[in-house]
């Protein structure tokens, strides 16, 4: 395995940097965007029994003390309930504006790890196909040996870019489809919330 790394030529150093940035990228966001992690599955029923008992700083507390997402989304929406709904529904579209650009973080940059692969392996690929027909142009009769680094290099760094790239793909679409859905999920429990700081005492709780 290292001889062909080494036959790869140069650009395998740069495609071997795409492939950890890859992985370490995919781990951390994976982890990041665990359903548990952003949206606890024991705090929206929590806080709407709270809400129906009107014990609004309980919720307030409950939320403080939970370190997630969801946790900071609805904290913003309980803190300006005294001052109407318009205002819990801006406050909550803005938190959640924020916790969205953090939960995105790094995302596309796997689909750009993907691309750049891709052009490394085609890049390597060029600079193999240019030392051959060098070796071609410079020999009367060509030595079959010494075409062979460049069409290792062609193949070698072909090969390799695409062993980086579809992963990276196959993982841009896995954590996007995760994010996509714990963000509509943040979406529902604050619509949620609204209703239920704003339901009559003797309303459900939650539906």
């Amino acid at each position: 395995m290292l001889e062909l790394f080494h036959k790869g030529g140069v650009f395998m150093y740069p495609i071997l940097f795409c492939s950890i940035l890859a992985l370490a990228i995919f781990l951390e966001r994976a982890w990041s965007l665990a359903r548990r992690r952003v949206v606890p599955p024991a705090l929206f029923p929590l806080l709407g029994n709270m809400l129906a008992q009107r014990r609004r700083d309980e919720a307030l507390g409950v939320c403080r003390a939970s370190d997630s997402p969801l946790a900071r989304v609805l904290l913003a929406g309980l803190e300006e309930i005294p001052h109407g709904r318009a205002r819990m529904r801006e406050s909550m579209r803005d938190a959640a504006d924020r916790e969205s650009g953090s939960l995105e973080r790094f995302v596309e940059a796997l689909g750009t790890i993907a691309s750049v692969s891709t052009l490394l392996g085609l890049l390597g690929t060029i600079s193999g196909m240019i030392k051959i027909f060098s070796v071609i142009s410079t020999q009367q009769a060509v030595n079959p040996p010494a075409l062979a680094a460049g069409i290792s290099e062609a193949l070698i760094t072909t090969y390799a870019g695409l062993t980086v790239a579809i992963p990276a793909v196959a993982a841009h679409r896995f954590l996007q489809g995760r994010l996509d859905a714990v963000l509509i999920e943040l979406e529902e429990c604050a619509v949620r919330l609204v209703g239920l700081a704003f339901a009559e005492p003797d309303d459900d709780a939650l539906s």
